[in-house]
């Protein structure tokens, strides 16, 4: 076994040890969501079998404590929130990511103008519909950690510590 720290996209430097055995599957994101979660605790996302994951490091070994699977479909929403974190991720984004994957520039700005356009002719609600339904089930998931997805007006979602802390 090897010992690493794991990353966090904080300016607060903090560092845990987790115990990462030889064969660790390096696609395995690690989310710290800027100190919303205790010291020594994270959340990983494996896209490969579509599981997140809270695990919880006290000092000798690494606990999961809550586990939940999703689908492609709520793992392409789920990632660019968690990314944003604790930014809002725009529904430009979210479209994108939601019927491209992985998603560049150029991408972004079709996206884009396409809901311009989608909301200049009434069709917004038509176009972003299958989106709604899916992260209502992707929320419903991400609640069981303590957290929820908030939509912004006119903006896109956030992810936000849930009003009740379930982890259950």
């Amino acid at each position: 076994m090897q010992v690493a720290i794991a990353p966090t996209p904080t300016d607060r430097e903090e560092k845990v040890a987790f115990q990462l055995p030889e064969q660790c599957d390096r696609s395995i994101q690690h989310f710290s969501l800027q100190g919303g979660l205790p010291d020594g605790h994270r959340l990983a996302l494996n896209p490969t079998n579509g599981t997140l994951s809270y695990l919880a490091w006290d000092g000798r070994q690494v606990h999961l404590i809550l586990q939940q699977q999703f689908t492609n479909s709520e793992l392409s929403l789920l990632l660019p929130l968690l990314e944003s974190y604790p930014h809002y991720c725009p529904y430009e984004i979210m479209y994108a990511r939601f019927y491209n994957g992985t998603i560049t520039d150029v991408e972004i700005a079709q996206t884009r103008r396409h809901l311009r356009t989608a909301m200049q002719r009434g069709t917004w609600e038509q176009e972003m519909k299958p989106v709604r339904n899916v992260l209502s089930r992707t929320r419903a998931k991400l609640h069981h950690f303590g957290y929820t997805i908030s939509s912004i007006l006119e903006t896109g979602y956030i992810v936000r510590p849930a009003s009740v802390q379930r982890l259950v």
